[in-house]
């Protein structure tokens, strides 16, 4: 049998994806991105193992990463037999993903505010009259 070293989360990381969860982050993008922080590089199964997310949650996760350019990949040929294994990690530093973040939840904060705003000016709101 082979050993294989897998990391997995402590009480700070765990903390730091519910953070992220709580700000609208999805649960298995939080935990990918809160993983790959925390390592040079890892290949899915690793990630899938130290998250304890199933594979079908790693790859939604690493499509949207991967949308948004927050992560890098490259294929590493197994010294066997099968097919050849991605190996992930961060495109950017995590306070750089972060600051994205921010900025994204600040600009829907905005909208939201705009929005009511705007809601305020209609005077059929809020006032139904009953008819009898």
């Amino acid at each position: 049998m082979k050993a294989e070293k897998v990391i997995f989360f402590d009480d700070r990381e765990e903390e730091c994806a519910d953070l992220l969860v709580r700000i609208g982050i999805r649960k298995n993008v939080a935990m990918v991105l809160v993983y790959l922080a925390n390592i040079e590089e890892a290949t899915s199964r690793e990630i899938e193992r130290g998250t304890d997310l199933r594979q079908p949650e790693i790859s939604i996760a690493m499509n949207y990463l991967q949308t948004r350019d927050w992560i890098t990949s490259r294929e590493s040929n197994n010294p066997g037999k099968g097919r050849p294994c991605k190996i992930y990690n961060l495109a950017k530093p995590f306070s750089d993903i972060l600051g994205t973040i921010g900025k994204e939840k600040q600009q829907e904060v905005h909208e939201t505010i705009q929005l009511t705003e705007k809601l305020r000016e209609y005077s059929f709101c809020g006032s139904a009259s009953v008819e009898s």
